[in-house]
C-alpha cells in the first residue's frame, strides 16, 4: 500500500470513530433524560409468615445435601 492508500484508511477510520462517539453521546443524553424505574423491589416484596410450615408439604422431599430421610449422608 502508498501511504496515499494508508492515509484514506486512517481517515476512514477516523470518521468511524467520530460517528461512534456521536452515536454514544447520543446515547447518554437520552438514558440521562429518560424516566428512571425507581430503586429498589418494593412491589416484589413477599412477606413470609411466621407460623410453621405444613409438614405435610415435605414428605417426599430429600434434606437438601443429605440424601432421603431413610439413608445416611455420606
Amino acid at each position: 500500500m502508498s501511504v496515499q492508500d494508508d492515509l484514506a484508511a486512517v481517515k476512514r477510520r477516523l470518521q468511524d470513530l467520530e460517528h461512534t462517539v456521536e452515536e454514544l453521546e447520543r446515547r447518554v443524553v437520552t438514558e440521562r433524560t429518560s424516566p428512571r424505574p425507581p430503586e429498589g423491589r418494593a412491589e416484589s416484596l413477599v412477606t413470609i409468615p411466621d407460623a410453621p410450615y405444613d409438614s405435610g408439604l415435605w414428605t417426599d422431599t430429600d434434606d437438601e445435601g443429605l440424601g432421603a430421610r431413610d439413608r445416611h449422608a455420606p
